[in-house]
């Protein structure tokens, strides 16, 4: 295994690894006061993705970010599960294990659907957890208006089982590239943590396993969006208008169906708003979960 860098091995090092329904989760609790919100992460990234953003909220805020399992610092069992809904009950009980009543939820990417998931419980009264606010920022919330990278394309056509050797790394940097807008490229060293944070553990062999989510994204577009729209707290989409797998269109979609979702978009970010301006976007998830004049 390789080394970390040094930014990746100190935001391991301020975390904790607990036991969620036998998976071994890795967890950094900001430990502040109120209504904690919670970070879910996207694929194929991890809760480093969000980095640059925790320190900020966390000035205001409890803040949750953890890696769910296939991901970061979390377990990656090659034979194990990674469905969405099974990423839905380790948050689920995560928070549960954290003592968390009430939350708000802040996503990204495949974490958009594990949160519209965590809402279609909440519509049928199956949620422990009360969720009194959802932001959303970039991803494939519509399925069939995605432009999938040809990274994405490839590892789709291998079979759906873990790699017998390790991913070439100039594979992962181009597929991880393509996902960046030449208008909004990826910071000095993100890819490279990216990279680090994919191989841990030999997550990098786990990919065409865990990129499955897009099959099943497709399958249950309708619980999903239906999760979505029937939410009745408030609904806030963060969308850098550069993305270019996560399209815009998206966002103004979802506000077509849903009136009262509030739309807020930001012309020279892409689809990694928490990595691109980290202080951008914790400036409007803070004005969204607490309202104006908050910092």
């Amino acid at each position: 295994m390789s080394a970390l860098p040094d930014d990746v091995r100190r935001w391991h090092d301020g975390g904790e690894h607990r036991r969620v329904l036998d998976r071994r989760v890795f967890v950094r609790d900001s430990g502040g006061a109120g209504t904690p919100i919670v970070l879910v992460h996207g694929f194929p990234g991890s809760s480093h993705d969000w980095a640059g953003v925790v320190p900020l909220l966390a000035a205001r805020r409890r803040v949750i970010a953890f890696d769910l399992p296939g991901y970061g610092a979390s377990d990656k069992t090659p034979g194990a599960s990674y469905s969405l809904f099974r990423q839905a009950d380790i948050v689920e009980a995560l928070l549960r294990d954290l003592g968390v009543a009430r939350c708000a939820i802040v996503a990204h990417d495949m974490g958009d659907t594990v949160t519209a998931e965590l809402l279609a419980r909440r519509r049928h009264g199956r949620l422990d957890v009360e969720v009194e606010q959802v932001v959303l920022t970039n991803g494939s919330i519509f399925i069939d208006q995605a432009a999938l990278t040809r990274g994405q394309r490839l590892t789709l056509r291998l079979p759906g089982r873990p790699l017998p050797f390790t991913m070439p790394t100039a594979i992962l940097r181009r597929s991880l590239q393509e996902s960046f807008a030449a208008d909004a490229p990826a910071p000095d060293g993100a890819i490279e943590a990216m990279i680090a944070s994919i191989r841990h553990d030999r997550g990098d062999r786990l990919l065409p396993v865990l990129i499955r989510y897009i099959e099943e994204r497709r399958r249950h577009q309708e619980r999903w969006t239906d999760g979505l729209v029937a939410y009745d707290g408030p609904l806030t989409l963060l969308w850098g208008e550069q993305d270019p797998i996560a399209v815009v269109a998206m966002a103004h979609r979802l506000a077509g169906l849903r009136p009262e979702t509030t739309v807020r978009t930001f012309a020279d970010l892409g689809h990694w708003p928490s990595v691109e301006a980290p202080e951008v976007l914790a400036d409007a998830i803070l004005v969204e979960v607490a309202g104006p004049g908050v910092r």
